[in-house]
């Protein structure tokens, strides 16, 4: 629906720019009517250009819809099941390892950032690099750390999210706190500070810091069971909210039990 709407919306916004200019080359020709060949010739330029322009604002759409379709199916072999083929003739790939459909992923991520602009680039170049952890760690992680400085907001953010995790797995557990706790601090859409604040808190306690770790969750839980929408009704609780009420119930019980009681008609 969100897709469908986008495209709507630039066909509207076509079909306005259409209406507009026509009209007002309506109303301009009348104005001009018997002045001679000078202004016509004039007039003539004006409408080449104007019929340029709306040649570019349909190519424009056409390249994006193109690139979106090319980063869709990028994505779709990155996140193929890895197994053997299926019994069933499909023409859908399939790999025997990780290993082989990151490199397969990484080729056609190269082909989307090769051909297209932003953000498509900036996308497809944080795919390549999460894939390359597979393939070439050390270059994955220098290419994720350069994409956290991205001019596409988005894509800094879930390039300093993923470079956190890795840090995280390799157990430089305070290179990774920093990270998270500087995507805390953004709160982007890509990366939320609920999400950002879960990953610090098990860092936390990784670290033997079970007092922070259970402080930052109890103050999420907390803030997320006293948050209010619209008309002062209770907010949605987030997925990343209620993990965390669930990790402070581990690792402790009596701390869990000084929370506010979750808002029964948000309950499941």
């Amino acid at each position: 629906m969100a897709n469908y709407n986008k495209k709507r919306a630039r066909e509207l916004q076509h079909d306005r720019f259409r209406d507009t200019t026509m009209g007002f080359f309506d109303r301009l020709g009348e104005r001009l009517e018997g002045r001679g060949l000078k202004i016509l010739y004039g007039f003539g330029a004006v409408i080449v250009i104007a019929i340029l322009v709306v040649v570019v604002v349909k190519w424009r759409g056409r390249k994006a819809d193109e690139a979106a379709q090319a980063l869709g199916r990028a994505i779709t072999i990155s996140t193929t099941d890895v197994g053997p083929a299926p019994v069933t003739a499909s023409n859908e790939p399939s790999f025997n390892s990780e290993y082989d459909r990151a490199n397969r992923a990484i080729s056609e991520f190269e082909k989307v950032a090769a051909k297209y602009g932003d953000p498509y680039r900036s996308e497809a170049r944080y795919f390549i690099a999460s894939n390359r952890l597979l393939v070439d760690r050390p270059k994955g992680l220098t290419e994720l750390s350069e994409l956290s400085n991205s001019s596409v907001p988005e894509v800094a953010a879930l390039s300093k999210f993923a470079l956190a995790q890795a840090k995280e797995s390799d157990g430089k557990l305070d290179e990774a706190a920093q990270l998270y706790s500087d995507l805390a601090k953004q709160n982007s859409t890509a990366v939320t500070t609920d999400t950002a604040n879960l990953r610090l808190a098990k860092v936390y306690n990784k670290q033997g810091k079970k007092k922070e770790a259970v402080d930052l969750l109890f103050n999420m839980v907390d803030a997320s069971r006293k948050a209010k929408g619209e008309n002062n009704q209770p907010a949605p609780i987030s997925a990343a909210a209620r993990e965390a009420a669930t990790e402070l119930q581990k690792l402790d019980p009596a701390r869990y039990a000084q929370l506010p009681q979750e808002t029964p008609s948000l309950l499941g």
